[in-house]
């Protein structure tokens, strides 16, 4: 009995390890606009999909990002453990305006915090931001402002 529960725990553990290495790709979509541009963003407000957020993903479209919303303001930090990419966070306050901006290397464990309690990260390629003139005080328009 021991050993059948043991083989049990080890299948599961094996199975959920190997879904734990995928990325996430079917998350709810939402638009957000800043300035001219039009930014396809999923959106994970679930602790699952905030943990997974952008791992395991080898490519993404320019125009795409990612949002993650937390249920309360705080101080937010990130990194890029299993993020192949090389990602700019956006930490964003309620009204929409960028707090500040974060450049994150791939495969690091370094932290990437917000300046100020916020309740909304933008992820996306590194240096669209600057390349397209967005810095700390520029204004996003489609954050939804209500907690999960």
């Amino acid at each position: 009995m021991k050993r059948l529960f043991s083989t049990a725990f080890f299948l599961f553990w094996c199975a959920l390890s190997f879904a734990q290495d995928q990325p996430q790709t079917q998350l709810p979509r939402i638009k957000l606009q800043l300035g001219m541009y039009q930014i396809d963003t999923q959106v994970a407000q679930t602790p699952e999909q905030r943990s997974i957020g952008l791992m395991y993903r080898s490519d993404m479209p320019l125009h795409e990002g990612m949002l993650f919303v937390f249920e309360q303001a705080s101080v937010q930090c990130f990194w890029m453990k299993n993020t192949l990419l090389p990602l700019t966070a956006a930490f964003v306050a309620d009204d929409g305006t960028i707090v500040n901006l974060a450049d994150m290397k791939p495969q690091t464990a370094d932290s990437h915090c917000s300046l100020k309690p916020v309740r909304f990260v933008l992820e996306m390629h590194q240096g669209w931001f600057a390349r397209k003139g967005f810095k700390a005080g520029s204004r996003l328009v489609g954050v939804p402002i209500k907690a999960s």
